[in-house]
């Protein structure tokens, strides 16, 4: 190995283990093991610029292993990124750029947050997706904009996950040959060998079992020329995506090199002197790096730019070749939507008996027309779900042809990778299964949330009423857990009109993923001709669809999905007995808090005590918009296997059940 290169890798080697042993916090033994191979990708292979963070065509790089964080953190400081000295000394504090797990849009340089175990590894299967997909919709003839690889640098603990084995299987049948994973073998978990765990699998045949190629370094603590030359083969091969399996030694140069005492807890001062010079390292000084070493790890900032100034004098030559299409890639890649995207959407008239998610069906359709960089997949549900784009193709991983992705029955990795394709940037994921299902979804759903990534959930058979499938599908509980989850919409339209309308609140969101939770049985298109603003309102989350008469209610119905009819009629049947009620349809809690109180209280006025909520599932949550003195009818306990019908009348979700407890309450 040449010198400066050992120099520089023992540079990321001891700046890591230094931040690690000032925060008195971390996990040093994937840094000193991993370093050589995160070396060669990052200054051989790498198309990176440190100056320009979210160019389009970068590489992209996901460290899947986000517990080794600063190893990443090592990188980004060294090649230039906006990340100083004095952040690197604050890791793991409050408001560092640092944290203890690399965090998306926190830090310049990362791609997306990890340290749950699994989901970078099938992040990056989403991120090779939507490259694909953008080339195959914006290059041309002579026009290459979106040329690049995804690398995944993932452990032990990842490929024993099962979202990763979900994911793998899934890349391997795409043959998404620009996908490569760089697994940091080392045979070690917190717990202890992963003989405990992991003893006989043979990881090689797996994978390419799967579909991939693969390829092993014997020597990964030493031998930078074996790396070098598996990734150049790796990059080579892209008509299968590419794992690479490199043996290193976890915690290497540590007096506790090759045990699970490395993994987790920073080395003391005594092992640090030890490690650093073991590893021949010129100084004792903490955050020592040398002036050769950054020079050379620097030059990462001018390659960059290169790479930069080169694609945008392509792009200025694209504008004047194909100007729409480089009309639609910036807007495409500014997460905007095109002029009168939402132009074409079928009528549906009053009365009409239609289940929300056939509705929803048409209605993503129509937008699908005007949304080009719209892709979508489901969990072998389509046909159900109702969110295949018609004519749109199958999805395929070579060229990147076709708008419908089969993620096949693997609902976590699904949703997982529609975050790599959001992550990714100039693609917007939908993903779609039964509701039930949101509990296989749940980890990557949260991360979306917690990353401002604009994914939308299709989630049908939202309730009971999808009947004879029984308890084991119904589900009940998912509305509450949904909803628990900060800086996620959930909506739950009553009908065709509140469909539509959520859709255009999920297809205009940003900065945080939408569920749209939709039912399998049909429901009637209501009547709001008396209320001419009420479809205007449906946005703000909560509005009144039907007022009492007089307007001065006595009792309010509020409901939300398929039960927002149950509630007409019940009000129907109490206005007649002389007590004037109220409906409110509650399409989403979420927007209803972000509006102002004012608008809060006309739709939901402290003054009127008697509040009765119906919503088929958990009532845990809606005491708080009922009031004390109001009531809740819903499902605390799980359904059963019968008609529809059968099973609303069984437990109590019916227009008459709302009579008798507004009676009760007036």
């Amino acid at each position: 190995m040449d010198q400066l290169d050992l120099l520089s890798i023992n540079t990321i080697r001891t700046l890591s283990i230094d931040a690690i042993e000032k925060a008195n916090s971390g996990h040093p033994g994937l840094p000193l093991g991993a370093a050589p191979m995160a070396y060669a990708l990052w200054q051989f292979h790498l198309n990176h610029s440190p100056k320009n963070p979210t160019w389009a065509n970068r590489d992209r790089f996901v460290l899947s292993a986000g517990h080794g964080s600063m190893l990443l953190y090592s990188l980004l400081h060294l090649t230039g990124y906006e990340l100083s000295l004095d952040e690197i000394k604050k890791f793991r504090q409050l408001h560092s750029l640092t944290p203890g797990h690399p965090e998306f849009g926190l830090t310049p340089g990362v791609e997306t947050t990890t340290g749950p175990l699994g989901q970078g590894a099938a992040n990056a299967v989403g991120m090779a997706i939507a490259e694909r997909k953008l080339a195959n919709l914006f290059n041309k003839p002579g026009f290459e904009l979106i040329n690049h690889f995804t690398f995944a640098l993932v452990s032990d603990g990842d490929l024993m996950e099962g979202v990763c084995k979900e994911a793998v299987s899934l890349a391997g049948n795409l043959k998404l040959g620009k996908l490569i994973y760089l697994y940091d073998s080392n045979d070690i978990t917190l717990d202890g060998p992963t003989s405990l765990t992991f003893a006989h699998e043979d990881i090689a045949q797996r994978f390419e079992s799967q579909g991939w190629h693969v390829q092993t370094v014997k020597n990964g603590d030493t031998d930078l020329k074996s790396i070098d030359q598996a990734i150049t083969k790796a990059k080579t091969h892209t008509t299968q995506p590419s794992l690479i399996i490199i043996k290193t030694t976890i915690g290497f140069g540590s007096p506790i090199a090759g045990t699970s005492d490395v993994h987790g807890s920073p080395l003391n001062k005594e092992q640090i002197l030890k490690t650093k010079q073991s590893l021949g390292w010129p100084s004792q000084e903490p955050f020592f790096i040398p002036s050769d070493a950054h020079a050379h790890l620097h030059r990462a900032v001018e390659k960059g730019q290169k790479l930069v100034t080169n694609w945008n004098q392509l792009f200025l030559k694209y504008q004047s070749a194909h100007p729409e299409l480089a009309k639609q890639f910036t807007i495409a890649h500014a997460q905007q939507l095109p002029n009168n995207w939402d132009q074409g959407c079928p009528e549906f008239k009053v009365g009409e008996s239609v289940a929300t998610r056939v509705s929803s069906g048409k209605i993503l359709n129509a937008y699908a027309k005007n949304i080009l960089w719209l892709l979508g997949g489901d969990a072998d549900l389509s046909v159900s779900t109702k969110t295949l784009i018609e004519n749109g193709g199958s999805f395929e991983g070579q060229e990147g042809t076709g708008r419908n992705i089969h993620y096949g029955v693997r609902e976590h990795a699904m949703a997982s990778i529609a975050n790599g394709i959001s992550y990714h940037g100039g693609v917007r994921p939908f993903v779609a299964t039964f509701f039930c299902f949101f509990d296989y979804m749940k980890p990557a759903v949260r991360l979306a949330a917690m990353n401002h990534l604009p994914c939308i959930y299709v989630w049908t058979h939202d309730s009971i009423g999808l009947g004879e499938d029984g308890p084991t599908h119904q589900p009940i509980e998912h509305l509450a857990a949904l909803r628990a989850i900060p800086n996620c919409l959930v909506l739950r339209p009553a009908d065709a009109i509140e469909t539509r309308e959520a859709w255009k609140i999920a297809l205009s969101q940003s900065r945080r993923p939408t569920a749209l939770v939709l039912t399998r049985q049909n429901v009637p298109t209501l009547d709001r001709s008396h209320l001419p603003d009420a479809v205007s309102q449906i946005h703000k989350g909560a509005y009144i669809l039907k007022e009492a008469t007089g307007g001065n209610p006595k009792a309010i119905l509020i409901a939300t999905g398929s039960e927002v009819s149950l509630a007409l009629s019940a009000a129907k049947e109490l206005e007649t007995s002389g007590t004037p009620c109220r409906v409110v349809s509650f399409i989403c809690w979420e927007l209803f808090l972000e509006q102002d109180s004012s608008y809060r209280q006309t739709v939901l006025p402290d003054t009127v005590r008697a509040k009765v909520s119906i919503e088929a599932g958990s009532t845990m949550g809606w005491h708080r918009w009922v009031g004390e003195k109001g009531i809740c009818l819903g499902l605390d306990r799980f359904g059963a296997s019968a008609p529809a019908p059968v099973l609303y009348e069984e437990f109590g979700l019916t227009s008459s059940a709302l009579v008798k407890a507004v009676k009760s309450l007036v």
